[in-house]
Parts: C-alpha cells; structure tokens; sequence
C-alpha cells in the first residue's frame, strides 16, 4: 500500500511517499518516513493523525491514507482567546 506522511512547520511542509505492507501501523510508517531522526521535536510519542483524526500509533493504515504528525500547541487555545479578548478591549 502506499501512504504519505506529512510534517507541517510554521514556514515549510515535509512530506514523503511510502509504500508499506498492507496492515503496516502507524508507527511502522512513522519509523520508516525517518521523521523521527530528521526533526528533534517528533517522537515515537507525538501525536498523529490521519486525514485529521487522531489515531493510535498500533492503529493499521490503509492504501492512500495520509499519516500527519502534530506539533505541540504553542498556547492554550482558550488562554489564547482571552488574550485577543483583552486586547480588543483596549
């Protein structure tokens, strides 16, 4: 089956192609996209998902999915919104 993994930075997207077995795991695309070895903040433990769900790195994948890795919140949404709130405020 083949899959795209996709990493998303604030200023460039990386993504690459992998064919994998049918039944491959998340985590088996995860390790064989060599995101985990490329960029400090991806882990084994980052949350993933597909398509925009989140998923399960024992989750299986199927031909054409597309695996996406997460970065961690910068802010608290809410915290975020009651800064903007003050700040309009003013």
């Amino acid at each position: 089956m083949k899959i795209e993994v996709v990493y998303a930075l604030p200023d460039k997207q990386h993504s690459c192609w992998l064919e994998l077995p049918d039944g491959a795991s998340v985590s088996e695309a995860l390790a064989a996209s060599g995101f985990i070895d490329r960029f400090e903040p991806v882990t084994a433990a980052s949350p993933l998902g597909v398509f925009g769900e989140r998923v399960q790195p024992t989750d299986p994948l199927r031909d054409g999915d597309r695996l996406e890795i997460y970065r961690p919140l910068v802010m608290d949404p809410m915290q975020a919104r009651r800064q903007r709130a003050m700040r309009q405020k003013r």
